[in-house]
């Protein structure tokens, strides 16, 4: 098997806002428009895609209980190239909707992030580690 993370689907309650959030607050790029059933963000290396969370439940299995309450045990990371991004990051999530959930600071691991919550309530870590970098395609290795 090749190891790779092709998508990564996030269940929400309202896809519209949730483009907007993404597409116009945060500027992932997209083809999607409001009405569409399905959202795909192109990113580095991955995708990002947005479902209604009782459709994507109702794929899992009838037993499924959809849910984006509370903490789940995951989160995203979104990695800049400076640690003054990581603020500049955050602060665009607020201002979109997201809700800042710890803010930037120098962490134990030697980098720089903070957190913010977008409006399905799930995590995404922007961070800033001095030891990763990005090749030409501005994907982060370390």
């Amino acid at each position: 098997m090749e190891s790779r993370i092709s998508i990564i689907t996030l269940g929400v309650r309202d896809l519209n806002r949730s483009i907007q959030f993404y597409r116009d607050g945060l500027g992932f790029e997209t083809k999607a428009k409001d009405g569409d059933e399905i959202a795909f963000f192109g990113l580095n290396g991955t995708a990002l895609a947005l479902y209604p969370l009782d459709k994507l439940a109702e794929d899992i299995g009838p037993e499924i209980r959809p849910s984006t309450e509370g903490f789940t045990g995951i989160t995203i990371a979104h990695n800049v190239r400076t640690k003054e991004e990581v603020s500049a990051v955050l602060t665009l999530a607020k201002e979109n909707g997201g809700t800042i959930a710890k803010e930037a600071q120098d962490v134990f691991w030697g980098g720089h992030s903070g957190y913010f919550r977008d409006p399905d309530g799930y995590y995404w870590e922007v961070a800033w580690a001095p030891k990763g970098s990005f090749d030409e395609n501005g994907n982060l290795s370390f």
